[in-house]
């Protein structure tokens, strides 16, 4: 009776401690309940059947559901990701749509200042407001570039920074393995129930900085894996993360494990986040402000080169924008040097960036974005470098001087885009410089008697050498005519033959580079003339056409005017963030729900802890009563034999 009772007294005090030690440990982060477990002590065989020897604690063990935890880690780490992505994409957001630092207001104001140009274009301050406006254009694509370039500078460091904490989360987990192991062989394969929650709360922590996968071994150990099941922890083994030059240099941040680089199979959490972030937004939204940046550019200075200026000279280019960016792998023979890569159509251009690699016979490009691939196939004299070898792709054109330059293996990363909005700028501010003026004029002759009109249509070829000279359209019939030299002496094409044509449906008569709309019926001796422009300075032919570049579908294979693509590059971006805003509520609510199931099974409900106080407590005085009971048979027993 007195084994009994003992036994009750040591097992009802170990449960209070243990409910003690819920109670203390309530507050606790990861903290799982500890449950005390009883069961019979073997009984003993007297006077022909078994009799009881009390109670033993079979374990302490913790109260733990795999399943919960596993769902909490898996929320926690979209939680993560989510969060730095709304974030970034958020500011992001803010700079391209505001009016301070956004483009639509600086196009806007362009556009009005061209607008006011063709309106009065000999005037000096008009000309002088035009030119303000196009260099706070190209400011703010400058500012804007660099405040998405100063946030990818932040990116890269807020990768280091998250790679470190890994590391760091890692070889602690790494130690707790070491520790569990050792604890749990000691003690005979009982669990260390705090290190276990220990190991459970850092492995969580992990979880918001990347997304993991554990595997129990059995023993007590957990691994922990990464990626595409790129092993972080292996029992005691670590192996650590690290941040560093890309296979294409410094402007190519990349993840590694080991010498294993990892960057596009890491997912979640705030380092998976980061990298998303940048590959969805920040690097598109540069790409796409540089394919505004050239399309603007580009077409802006081929109608500037088609006008004359106050001077009376061709138009020169107004802006100057950045080139396309070439970086070499590190294991190139080929230095970018050898490839040459310019914008042959900002029309047909995708805003992606491209890989050309090279197999030794044939070049391979892909696009990094989509993954579509299209193949360079060489001719022999390419192959051997007797031709170079020339290729657009994309509105993009890749020129190879000499392919022998190369070997297999050899890999180029192209950004088409990716530098142009940093690098535009206004290259003169000489108000006269604007060619507001048509270098042709064409009108008709006072003698006319048909009713036709004339009027300038377009340049057609701004280099042609005979350009500026006087043609004269001479018409035989309604729609037959001769083209005749200022003198009245007819043009004689290479043959010897005059030049003649036949009035099409459209009206357009085209020659020398230029184009001319007749509209009308004109007759029989009816002559027009086409002629330099030498007095234009009221001249707004061309300054209209400036103008009227903001309402043409200059991008996306002529389906999207600057304006639209400049709108519908804020929406993306805002569709994104709000679209990660959501999806963030959304899990912070089901990361919530985790907890709560999580915390209902393994959590420290007080009022039960306290009810197990009470009935622990009473089971210790009972004990301890059947051990004075016990105490006392014996005295009794003790004095009778006296």
């Amino acid at each position: 009776m007195l084994k009994i009772g003992t036994s009750g007294l040591l097992a009802t005090q170990r449960a209070l401690a243990t409910t003690g030690n819920n109670i203390a440990n309530a507050s606790t982060e990861g903290y799982n309940r500890q449950r005390v477990n009883f069961s019979s002590r073997p009984p003993e065989f007297l006077g022909g059947s078994f009799q009881g020897t009390g109670v033993q604690i079979s374990s302490v063990s913790r109260v733990f559901d795999n399943f919960l935890t596993s769902e909490i880690r898996s929320g926690l780490s979209g939680e993560g990701r989510l969060s730095i992505f709304a974030s970034l994409a958020g500011r992001v957001g803010d700079a391209i749509g505001s009016e301070a630092s956004g483009l639509s207001d600086g196009l806007q104001s362009f556009f009005t200042s061209l607008e006011g140009l063709a309106n009065d274009p000999s005037s000096t301050p008009v000309r002088q407001v035009a030119i303000s406006e196009a260099e706070s254009l190209a400011r703010r694509f400058n500012t804007l570039d660099s405040r998405l370039e100063s946030i990818g500078r932040e990116v890269d460091g807020r990768v280091a920074g998250a790679v470190e904490n890994i590391n760091g989360l890692a070889a602690a987990i790494g130690e707790l393995n070491e520790r569990i192991a050792r604890s749990q062989g000691a003690s005979g394969g009982a669990g260390p129930n705090d290190l276990l929650d220990q190991r459970d709360q850092l492995i969580a922590e992990l979880s918001e900085k990347i997304e993991v996968n554990t595997v129990d071994r059995g023993d007590g150990v957990v691994n922990v894996f990464i990626g595409n099941g790129q092993n972080l922890v292996l029992g005691e083994s670590v192996n650590r993360l690290s941040v560093g030059n890309g296979a294409f240099g410094p402007q190519t941040q990349e993840v590694r494990i080991g010498n294993t680089p990892v960057t596009n199979q890491l997912r979640g959490g705030e380092l998976g986040g980061l990298i998303d972030f940048r590959r969805e937004i920040l690097e598109p939204t540069r790409n796409e402000l540089g394919r505004t940046a050239v399309a603007l550019a580009q077409e802006f200075n081929r109608i500037q080169g088609e006008g004359l200026d106050l001077n009376g000279a061709l138009g020169e280019n107004l802006f100057t924008v950045g080139e396309p960016v070439v970086l070499g792998a590190s294991a190139n023979q080929a230095v970018p040097g050898d490839l040459q890569v310019s914008i042959s159509d900002p029309s047909e251009l995708t805003g992606n960036d491209y890989r050309l690699s090279f197999d030794g016979t044939d070049f391979t490009l892909t696009n990094t974005s989509t993954g579509a691939a299209s193949t360079f196939d060489l001719t022999p004299d390419e192959l051997d470098g007797t031709d170079p070898v020339s290729r657009v792709v994309d509105g993009v054109l890749f020129e190879i001087a000499d392919v022998t330059n190369f070997v297999a293996g050899d890999r180029f990363q192209i950004q088409p885009t990716r530098t142009a909005a940093s690098e535009i700028n206004a290259l003169f501010r000489d108000p006269a410089k604007l060619a507001a003026a048509a270098p042709v004029r064409a009108s008709a002759d006072l003698g006319n008697i048909g009713n036709a009109t004339i009027s300038f249509g377009e340049v057609a070829d701004i280099e042609n050498p005979n350009l500026s000279d006087t043609v004269r359209i001479q018409f035989t019939s309604a729609t037959e005519y001769n083209l005749a030299d200022g003198s009245g002496a007819p043009i004689l094409d290479g043959a010897g033959d005059p030049v003649t044509g036949t009035l099409g449906s459209d009206g357009e008569v085209a020659f020398n580079g230029w184009t001319v709309q007749i509209d009308g019926e004109p007759v029989a001796d009816d002559e027009f003339t086409v002629q330099a422009n030498t007095s234009g300075s009221g001249d707004n032919r061309n300054a209209l056409r400036m103008a009227g570049l903001f309402s043409e579908n200059l991008l996306d294979g002529g389906r999207t005017t600057l304006f639209g693509q400049i709108d519908g590059l804020v929406s993306r971006v805002g569709s994104a963030t709000a679209s990660a805003n959501t999806a963030l509520e959304a899990q912070r609510g089901l990361v919530a729900q985790s907890r709560m199931a999580r915390d209902s099974v393994s959590g420290v409900n007080l009022e039960e802890e306290a009810a197990n106080l009470v009935k622990f407590q009473q089971a210790f005085e009972a004990n301890a009563q059947v051990i004075r009971v016990a105490d006392t048979i014996f005295q009794s027993l003790i004095n009778a034999v006296r």
